[in-house]
């Protein structure tokens, strides 16, 4: 395509623009008009060189943007636990070298999180890409093994054709769906009629016998019988001063973590978001506890979970600020299967110092069944030497914020009573958790109690009844005793 037809096609929306008005096109969006080629000549090859469509297509995609606030949308802007989910992330090129966006169906129940807040970080992910491959194609990887009907939401692959379609174009390279379920075959022939003609072509059906076919072999991850073993795990955005994208935080970051006991040293965001190996004791939430108001504390709850059906294991929680928190019980020794919930407690003087610099260590070792009777938590954690630690490390942040290159900051848009609200449902359901373990306990010592009750009463019965025929012998051997009678 010729300069001269991408300035051609400029000059026609900035006479459109001069007519309606500067409060009809976002700023950036405007310079971005101005400025970028690139963006331009791909409404027209989306348009197959239809100048007016073009034109339409260009005003619609400015219009929706500046709606939805596209420009403002970032890692401060949108729910950080859905981007940390995993349910959907860009990794990997296919078989032309576009990025794959990858959606792992099984991960979403349809109602289970707020639509809008799912969409706004799907924009987040478009927008990142569009930075990162400078415009280039992408293609939408639907990992769809193991799916149902429950994870089937029309009204979400609706929305991600239409971004295609009205809002990004000439963006899209394919639509691999991976092993779909026959169930759903249906639902398919639905979202064929949706697309054009030629978008049709770009929909590819394949299964783990041919992967390969449209993603290379050290592209596709393992568990698409490929060969790549990558684990998911968000990576801020890097933004330059001057608004171009750095890259991303680097995986290889120098900064390691040294713990001693009580702290750890300050650690850069992305090595903390990465879950070392936990080992057998798994702890919930896995990666972010989230501190929520109880009367004029701010608390969290953690569950620790020995999943070894064989091993005893003794934990400890170390924390970057012993002086800030309140944990209770910061070590103990869980027996094969049981459950343990350790609470959090901000200290009163500190609550408006920042949360997200905080960080807690939670480790674990397996313990000799011999030893659990007598063994010494304190000795055991001041003397590691020769045991093998598992590690899980965990961030904080405040309920009601989200985070931004690994910090928090407040959720804008939010009212302050719904966070109120929000707060108080949460301490609520950390309460109703707590209680459920200690019910758990009672009923399983009440059980016992039950069981050793009526075994007494079995033998009281035994011995009233062994009581009862002794006297009746006697009585039956001694005969009635007979008065005489003098009138």
């Amino acid at each position: 395509m010729s300069n001269s037809e991408i300035e051609e096609f400029r000059k026609a929306f900035l006479n459109d623009f001069s007519k309606k008005g500067n409060d009809s096109v976002h700023p950036k969006d405007l310079e971005r008009v101005k400025t970028d080629d690139d963006w331009l000549q791909r409404f027209l090859l989306h348009q197959e060189n239809n100048m007016q469509n073009a034109l339409n297509m260009l005003w619609v995609s400015l219009n929706w943007r500046k709606e939805n606030n596209v420009n403002d949308i970032n890692e401060n802007t949108v729910k950080m636990d859905i981007l940390c989910s995993g349910a959907f992330f860009p990794h990997g090129t296919d078989i032309d070298g576009c990025e794959l966006l990858i959606f792992k169906c099984k991960r979403n129940i349809k109602g289970g999180v707020d639509q809008n807040e799912v969409r706004r970080c799907v924009i987040y992910w478009f927008e990142r890409l569009e930075r990162q491959t400078k415009g280039k194609k992408i293609t939408i990887f639907f990992d769809m093994e193991g799916c149902g009907l429950s994870n089937m939401d029309m009204d979400f692959i609706k929305y991600l054709i239409g971004l295609f379609k009205e809002y990004y174009p000439y963006f899209l390279n394919l639509i691999i769906i991976f092993e779909m379920p026959w169930v759903l075959s249906a639902a398919f022939k639905i979202v064929k009629s949706w697309l054009p003609e030629k978008a049709i072509e770009k929909i590819k059906f394949v299964s783990k016998k041919d992967i390969t076919t449209y993603v290379p072999p050290d592209q596709a991850l393992k568990c698409w019988g490929g060969e790549n073993d990558y684990s998911f795990s968000f990576v801020p955005e890097v933004i330059l001063e001057n608004g171009k994208v750095g890259g991303t935080v680097p995986s290889n970051n120098n900064k390691k973590v040294h713990f001693v006991d009580g702290s750890m040293s300050e650690v850069s965001a992305s090595s903390v978001e990465k879950d070392v190996d936990g080992g057998a004791l798994k702890v919930t939430p896995s990666g972010i506890i989230t501190f929520v108001k109880d009367g004029n504390e701010l608390v969290s709850t953690l569950e620790l979970h020995n999943s070894d059906s064989n091993s005893h294991i003794s934990y400890k929680l170390k924390t970057t600020s012993p002086e800030k928190f309140r944990v209770k019980p910061s070590t103990g020794c869980l027996a094969p299967g049981e459950t343990a919930i350790v609470t959090v407690t901000l200290l009163q003087g500190f609550q408006l110092g920042g949360l997200s610099r905080d960080k807690f260590l939670v480790m674990s070792t397996h313990v000799d069944p011999s030893d659990v009777n007598n063994i010494d938590l304190s000795e055991l954690w001041k003397n590691t030497s020769g045991r093998k630690i598992n590690q899980h490390r965990l961030k904080c942040i405040q309920s009601g914020e989200v985070v931004k290159n690994g910090n928090p900051a407040l959720v804008t848009g939010v009212q302050e009573g719904d966070n109120h609200n929000y707060n108080k449902l949460s301490a609520s359901v950390a309460q109703l958790n707590s209680c459920q373990v200690e019910l758990h306990r009672a009923i399983k010592t009440t059980q016992y109690y039950q069981i050793v009750t009526i075994f007494l009463v079995i033998l009281l019965a035994i011995f009233i009844s062994y009581i009862l025929r002794i006297n009746l012998k006697e009585i039956s051997s001694s005969g009635y005793c007979k008065s005489e009678y003098h009138p």
